[in-house]
């Protein structure tokens, strides 16, 4: 029987030092794996619908194992929505392979909101052009970094840059 990851009894966080915002994710592994480091760092996780899975699949679940308690995650009906619920003290920050600003440029406080696109079409050029945009750089001859090695790498370094360790 499985079970829906939306009926657990999440962790609040009163004042995440950031949030990742994951707009439209497909791949359920992904959004597992996002998760877990999003519990282990402390950092709330918003889910903008619609997804590209069910919240009870079997891969979403092993891929954030036994910790789904341990993770802040919030819901979106869409983006028009994330944005009304969006705290006013945080900014927001897209990452996308077609922004020509690398990463570690991005200005980032407590509470701002990190934002990645789908796994396969990332994110609207309409929602890239109305927000700051970075990229990471890729030197070799690949299309793009997997979504949640994009997330640890840009998660990680923006709470480094805050002095979080």
């Amino acid at each position: 029987m499985t079970r829906d990851i939306t009926k657990i009894k999440y962790r609040i966080l009163d004042d995440p030092y950031l949030n990742v915002v994951l707009y439209q994710p497909e791949i359920p592994a992904n959004t597992g794996n996002i998760a877990r480091l999003c519990g282990a760092a402390e950092i709330r996780l918003h889910l903008v619908h619609p997804l590209g899975f069910r919240v009870d699949d079997k891969h979403l679940k092993r891929a954030g194992l036994d910790y789904w308690h341990e993770i802040d995650i919030r819901h979106h009906e869409n983006f028009e929505s994330f944005l009304k619920t969006k705290e006013e003290k945080g900014g927001l920050l897209l990452f996308s392979r077609h922004a020509s600003l690398v990463y570690t440029e991005a200005k980032v406080s407590r509470g701002d909101y990190l934002l990645f696109g789908r796994e396969t079409s990332g994110m609207p050029s309409y929602i890239r052009k109305a927000y700051p945009c970075y990229a990471i750089p890729i030197w070799g001859n690949v299309r793009s970094l997997n979504l949640s090695s994009t997330v640890g790498i840009v998660a990680y370094h923006c709470l480094h840059k805050m002095g979080r360790f």
